[in-house]
């Protein structure tokens, strides 16, 4: 398949976002099975150092990409493995919810946001600061709506597929996806943080953090993500471009991986269809329908809230990342949102 991309127009867009202070700078790629197609990077890490250009190997704070890096992934891992049935009712095999309304809920009503778990998602104002006691009141607590009603996208369905992970695996949902995904796909940069110090200056800071009077950097800018040590299945996951090209790539083509992760090609295809039925909006399994595309045409995406996003088209054989700090400026998704949607357009084009 002939591989076209008009990158004047991407580096076009993408300066028009920095000079509109949408975000500092940009780092983004467009590839295949094959591997990175192109990529490039505008503007700058941080403002207040403007002699300091984005570079491809920018550590960025990914937010709810982690959903996908590490909770999907390693769902996939159990599902492949026989010690996950998407429809088993999680209290027939969990004791930790056994009793408890989560026990009717399934992990698919989990990865399509149709579980009916609570919407609200302050854990410290709900529940404390104590990890357990943290974990304990989002596995007890009452359900929102029965399960299989309404897709709802909320942060807890993230949350408690991690700690079902980790309980089905007795590993931390850090080392599971690291041994059993990240590793395999040579993903060396992508961790949870906090970062260690060597990592800190190639990251690109996000929010203000008025306590401190400083940008956050190397730390999550999801509170439930600090709260809780930085590992969480919300977000806490930091990468750079190169790592998520190897994943997106490994999407489209598995059989390219020296060293295969613990999910394949059954999961993928299963995860990137329509899950959802007649609910709207539609969904798959922890993917969505990219804005504005019908399923036929094939491209699926996943958005992070501090301002990254990558996008997937099986069918089409190619992949997208788009990596920005965006909200080192404002929590205003609209102008993003524009830009993402352009920078989708020419990427799939």
């Amino acid at each position: 398949m002939a591989f076209d991309l008009d990158t004047d127009r991407i580096h076009q867009l993408l300066h028009e976002g920095v000079r509109d202070k949408v975000y500092p700078g940009a780092v983004w790629a467009v590839g295949d099975g094959t591997g990175t197609r192109a990529s490039g990077t505008v503007g700058v890490l941080d403002p207040a150092r403007p002699n300091e250009p984005m570079r491809l190997d920018t550590v960025f704070d990914v937010a709810s990409l982690t959903k996908i890096l590490a909770v999907w992934s390693a769902i996939g891992t159990l599902v492949e493995d026989g010690k996950l049935q998407l429809d088993a009712a999680l209290g027939d095999f969990w004791p930790g919810v056994h009793g408890h309304p989560l026990a009717q809920v399934s992990a698919r009503h989990l990865l399509t946001h149709t579980a009916g778990v609570p919407l609200r998602a302050n854990l410290k104002n709900l529940y404390g600061t104590d990890p357990q006691d943290v974990r304990d009141g989002v596995l007890h607590e009452a359900l929102h709506r029965p399960p299989g009603q309404a897709v709802e996208y909320t942060d807890r369905a993230a949350l408690v597929l991690g700690y079902l992970a980790e309980h089905l695996s007795g590993k931390p949902l850090d080392q599971l996806a690291g041994t059993r995904v990240w590793q395999p796909l040579g993903m060396t940069a992508t961790r949870f943080g906090p970062l260690p110090t060597e990592s800190i200056a190639r990251c690109a800071p996000t929010e203000l953090d008025e306590s401190t009077g400083a940008h956050l950097k190397g730390s999550a800018h999801d509170f439930s993500a600090r709260l809780l040590g930085g590992v969480c299945g919300i977000a806490g996951v930091f990468s750079v471009l190169d790592d998520l090209a190897a994943f997106l790539r490994y999407l489209l083509d598995p059989d390219q991986s020296p060293e295969r992760p613990g999910f394949g090609p059954a999961w993928i295809k299963q995860s990137l269809q329509i899950h959802t039925g007649q609910l709207t909006p539609l969904r798959g399994l922890f993917w969505h329908p990219a804005p504005e595309t019908t399923p036929a045409q094939d491209c699926w995406v996943h958005y992070g809230f501090t301002g990254t996003g990558m996008w997937v088209a099986p069918a089409n054989d190619r992949w997208a990342v788009l990596l920005t700090n965006k909200l080192y400026y404002t929590r205003d998704r609209q102008p993003l949102t524009d830009v993402r949607n352009a920078f989708r357009g020419i990427a799939f084009a």
